[in-house]
């Protein structure tokens, strides 16, 4: 196979990649939603979803494989399935992650030199429209932020990453949203961008960010990934980005 075939099968295997995830985010009478990714090499182990329930509740999900590149493409489009469906109707974000973490645990069990590459960091998170309450589990993500008013509050780890251990603890925890919070949720690519002194973007950064841009979701994302470029200037992306906003206003 020569090189240009190589690069073909990559492009390829990239745009099958974003088949899988949605084509926009849901349109709702209570929030305002906007998502943006960029895979560092064309493919990558980020992914996210939005689903919503019979009941009218809306899962969101986010996560990221272990490992970059084709290799953690492979694993999350295999576990990105296995996930979608778990979670149809799934309104238990325990069992949700019980379910992922069992599923990895078995593949890993098959391979002692690629064990670890079955293996994510996720969170889940279930809103109810008319109270604003999410219920969700954040399995070793990078803590989501909510702003509100001229706070920033994090949203922390309840459960380990999944796919190490066949028997986590994993529990759930509550969030009571208000009107005009805005959550962001985000894999570490964003905040471990680097400069070209390899000073990392970090978690400080991005709450500044947060607190001063007033933009709306859409552009607020858009003008977040111009700072990380700007940010990194020539230096190279060493990680997929992605991230979430949700703008709260109630029904």
């Amino acid at each position: 196979m020569t090189e240009d075939d190589c690069g073909h099968n990559i492009d390829l295997a990239s745009r099958v990649q974003e088949l899988l995830f949605p084509k926009s985010s849901p349109v709702c009478t209570w929030c305002c939603m906007g998502v943006k990714n960029r895979m560092a090499r064309g493919l990558g182990g980020d992914y996210f979803d939005f689903i919503t329930m019979p009941d009218g509740c809306q899962l969101i999900m986010i996560g990221d494989v272990t490992g970059h590149g084709l290799e953690a493409s492979v694993v999350m489009s295999l576990l990105y399935g296995f996930l979608h469906r778990a979670s149809l109707n799934q309104c238990q974000p325990v069992k949700v992650v019980t379910d992922i973490n069992g599923f990895l645990e078995d593949f890993a069990g098959r391979s002692r030199e690629l064990d670890h590459l079955f293996s994510t960091t996720f969170f889940c998170g279930i809103i109810h429209p008319e109270t604003l309450l999410m219920r969700y589990v954040n399995a070793g993500q990078v803590p989501p932020m909510v702003r509100r008013k001229g706070d920033i509050l994090d949203l922390g780890a309840t459960a380990p990453p999944l796919g190490f251990f066949p028997s986590p603890d994993i529990s759930m925890a509550t969030f009571q949203f208000e009107k005009m919070d805005r959550l962001l949720l985000f894999t570490d690519g964003v905040t471990e961008t680097f400069d070209q002194e390899g000073r990392l973007f970090g978690p400080e950064r991005l709450k500044k960010f947060l607190l001063r841009d007033d933009l709306d979701h859409i552009s607020f994302l858009d003008h977040l990934f111009e700072e990380l470029t700007e940010f990194s200037g020539n230096a190279s992306q060493k990680d997929d980005c992605t991230a979430i906003c949700i703008d709260f206003h109630g029904l």
